[in-house]
Parts: C-alpha cells; sequence; structure tokens
C-alpha cells in the first residue's frame, strides 16, 4: 500500500511506503490530508503525560514546499510497462489487446532510420506485427498506426508507475487527467 504525495498546491511527488509518509508527518511537512484513513503506527509514551503518540496516515497527504518547474514541462521516464499501461496493451497496428509478456516496444520511426527512443516515437506492438514492420516506417511497411504516441502527463506518469492504487488515490489523479488521455477509458 502506497500513500500519494502532493506539494501544498496539489501536484503529485511521489508515491510513499506506509514508513516514509510516518516520517513526514513526524517532521511536522504534513500540510493537509485527503482520502481514506488507511493506517494507524503508535509509537512510544510521552514521559509528562504519560501519552501514546499515534500517528494515522491517510492515503493522500499535501506536504510542505513547492515545485519549482512547471509540471507541464516534466517528460516522464520511458519504461515499457507505462508504455503497455499508456496504449491500453493495444497493438497500435493490429488493434488487438494481449498480455505484457507478448507486447513489444516499437519505434515508429526505427532506431535504423534515425528514429529515437522516445514517447513520441514508440507505440505498443505485439511480437507479429513489429516483427511484419521490421526496420521500416509504417508508411514504408503499409501499416497505418491505429492511434498517435504522445507523451503522459504528470498525473497519467503517477498512474502508470503504481499498479496498485487506492480508490480516492484514483479519483484524485483522474480529476487532473488531460482530455485526450487514454487513461479515461
Amino acid at each position: 500500500m502506497r500513500v500519494l504525495k502532493l506539494t501544498a498546491q496539489g501536484l503529485p511527488q511521489a508515491w510513499l511506503t506506509l514508513e516514509e509518509a510516518v516520517l513526514h508527518y513526524a517532521a511536522g511537512d504534513v500540510r493537509w490530508v485527503a482520502g481514506a484513513h488507511i493506517a494507524t503506527f503508535r509509537g512510544g509514551h510521552n514521559a509528562r503525560t504519560g501519552l501514546q503518540s499515534v500517528v494515522e496516515i491517510h492515503s493522500i497527504i499535501g506536504t510542505r514546499g513547492h515545485m519549482v518547474i512547471n509540471p507541464f514541462d516534466i517528460v516522464p521516464t520511458l519504461s515499457n510497462a507505462k508504455l503497455f499501461a499508456r496504449d491500453r496493451q493495444l497493438c497500435a497496428y493490429c488493434g488487438d489487446r494481449f498480455d505484457e509478456g507478448e507486447l513489444t516496444r516499437e519505434h515508429v520511426v526505427p532506431l535504423a532510420q534515425g528514429g529515437r527512443d522516445h514517447w513520441m516515437n514508440v507505440v505498443t506492438a505485439c511480437r507479429a506485427c513489429n516483427h511484419r514492420k521490421g526496420n521500416r516506417t509504417p508508411e514504408q511497411a503499409h501499416m497505418p498506426l491505429l492511434y498517435a504516441p504522445y507523451v503522459p502527463s504528470l498525473w497519467e506518469d503517477f498512474i502508470l508507475r503504481n499498479r496498485r492504487i487506492l480508490a480516492d488515490q484514483m479519483e484524485f489523479l483522474m480529476a487532473h487527467l488531460p482530455r485526450h488521455s487514454r487513461l479515461h477509458a
């Protein structure tokens, strides 16, 4: 189980373990909380009052500080798992849905022709279509793309990099997705 850490302004910063979240609470960095109460940590007893310290962890926390860069300028790291999730495990050429083990990272403009390993030049393809296309562009192979590649937003990236998102965390992230996002479907 992970805690969604946001800036005080509500921009996603990290997925935290429960233990990492406790450190933010203990340091006084948590400015606000949202979502469900997901865990309770009990500490030692106060020598003067005899009361035991208790930290209640929520699924979403807003922390002190702010991002010094524009969140719309952030380009998420590219990985096969995030690419396949962005493309909903759908082959960009035949349109069929496949298990992750049957998919490949397909370069629209092949690396051999000067293409780059970047979000705007990669799509998900099944092994058969990737092999058939080879080191050609879709036009050269007469295999038109069924959808266009795009760079995921910061909020999409947070969805793509965590497979176990709680309902309230997903609701928060989905509310900030761009209209063009494939994650709406």
